[in-house]
């Protein structure tokens, strides 16, 4: 994401840099609330296992993944330090139940886009696209306003990113957990090459353009259904 931004290192060193601050503040936002949805959902099924690890927590530094968060950072999508669940723990069924944690990180980060969303819908914030940042009139309202607008942004993105159904991404554990179990048998075998796939799909999507009509048709959708207005 802030690649997109980096000529106004040169241009606008100060408007960069709090430019920096604002993505930061936002991406810290819509990791921490996935994270934590998952390990919220994970302790109402049963399992200690977030709560003992210290990851049933709004502390974002719990939460964080390196590689995760540059990619965030960066490009504009990627994902937090994942949630340790022990599966046996999750209820009657923990096939359904580890579905319902995964799905959670999802769920959270789309509650948080969509009071973010009221608020615009409302007025009360007005709108400004994450893409096209003005460089010049930088007023307390624009900054609030671009603050908002990247909080919707990086929960939409997470929130779909991550259903994707390739391992090791939530989508996968969902479509895991909802499949006929002769049919999710099947695709839980592809998870140990889970990583490979994600790489080459991420790769091939972006110079084929699917990777925008994975990912960014569905969160331009999701934009306009809650703010009335698209990225």
């Amino acid at each position: 994401m802030l690649l997109r931004f980096f000529g106004l290192l040169l241009e606008d060193p100060a408007l960069f840099f709090l430019l920096v601050g604002v993505v930061s503040v936002a991406l810290l936002v819509a990791i921490t609330v996935h994270e934590f949805g998952h390990a919220l959902t994970a302790n109402t099924l049963g399992d200690p296992t977030p709560r003992s690890m210290g990851r049933l927590t709004l502390n974002p530094i719990r939460h964080l993944d390196r590689f995760g968060t540059i990619m965030i950072l960066l490009v504009g999508f990627g994902w937090g330090k994942p949630v340790p669940v022990n599966y046996h723990m999750l209820g009657r069924d923990p096939r359904r139940g580890m579905a319902l944690v995964a799905l959670a990180g999802a769920f959270f980060n789309i509650l948080i886009a969509s009071v973010a969303g009221l608020f615009v819908r409302l007025g009360v914030v007005g709108w400004q696209s994450p893409f096209y940042i003005p460089a010049s009139n930088w007023t307390p309202d624009l900054g609030i306003a671009v603050l908002v607008s990247f909080i919707i942004f990086f929960n939409i993105i997470l929130a779909v990113f991550n259903l994707i159904p390739i391992a090791p991404l939530d989508g996968f554990k969902v479509a895991v957990g909802l499949l006929p179990r002769r049919q999710a048998a099947g695709l839980a075998q592809l998870e140990q090459f889970g990583p490979i796939i994600l790489i080459a799909f991420l790769f091939f999507g972006y110079y084929t353009g699917l990777l925008f009509d994975v990912l960014i048709r569905p969160a331009e959708a999701l934009s306009r259904l809650l703010t009335g207005y698209s990225f």
